[in-house]
């Protein structure tokens, strides 16, 4: 039976970071679903369509060695990762400070479903710092970020920003 591990967020927009987590994440399972949240009350920069695409040109290489999905969601992360027969969700710690209600969130999930685990991975101390909010406020200020992020995501922040 395959393991399967859904990586949520809102990718809003993705990160290096992300990539890293993700990364790190195909050497565990044999399959990883990108799940991308529609979540509406984050009033997000690009639409689920447009995370999705950047989402999928970003992960491309990661994709030629590993089984990688990408895909959205709305409602409750467990009911999606039961609906995907997963056996984990994978959640990336950054500081001290994500840890607090990521652990809530875990604990949650556990109450809802004891059979799906969730797993906490740390990117590489080059992108402890980095998140997408602080992306889109460096590039919206003009800020250098193509060690950031993929140059898809780089060129459709300042196209968005553009505007």
């Amino acid at each position: 039976m395959k393991r399967i591990a859904i990586y949520p967020g809102s990718f809003d927009p993705i990160t290096n970071g992300h990539i890293d987590i993700a990364k790190r994440a195909c050497q565990l399972f044999d399959e990883v679903v990108l799940a991308v949240a529609q979540n509406r009350s984050k009033n997000p920069l690009f639409s689920v369509e447009e995370r999705m695409k950047l989402v999928s040109e970003s992960t491309t290489d990661l994709a030629k060695n590993h089984t990688i999905r990408v895909e959205s969601f709305d409602g409750l992360l467990i009911h999606y990762a039961e609906q995907m027969n997963a056996k984990a969700i994978v959640r990336g710690l950054r500081a001290v400070s994500d840890f607090e209600f990521e652990f809530q969130l875990a604990l949650m999930n556990r109450k809802l479903n004891s059979s799906i685990e969730t797993i906490f991975l740390m990117p590489s101390e080059q992108y402890t710092y980095l998140s997408s909010s602080i992306l889109k406020e460096v590039s919206r200020l003009e800020g250098k970020i193509s060690d950031l992020a993929p140059p898809c995501v780089e060129n459709a922040l300042k196209e968005k920003y553009a505007h």
